[in-house]
């Protein structure tokens, strides 16, 4: 939505005390109105949630830690010894 176009609808719901000091809580710490913040919430939801930086970063170590435990677990599956990045020079307490 443009700068220039009007904000002229409204979206509402009812929520009992504690639910609206939790989001008011959240949305403070964010250093945001609650409005401002419910707002922002429902259009990213809407537009499909981009990751954040960290999100995709962690992910990223994540699957290369995945990597290498397949990894790991296929050479000992056909048994193979582990090697130091394949120098032939064996990790200490493998067979």
């Amino acid at each position: 939505m443009s700068a220039d176009q009007p904000r002229t609808r409204t979206v509402g719901c009812k929520m009992t005390d504690s639910e609206y000091e939790r989001l008011s809580a959240v949305a403070e710490g964010d250093g945001m109105t609650l409005g401002e913040w419910v707002r922002e919430v429902l259009l990213e939801y809407a537009d499909g949630r981009k990751p954040s930086v960290i999100e995709e970063t962690l992910l990223g170590e994540v699957l290369a830690l995945r990597t290498i435990l397949l990894n790991l677990h296929f050479t000992v599956a056909r048994g193979e010894t582990i090697t130091y990045l394949g120098s032939g020079t064996k990790l200490r307490g493998c067979a």
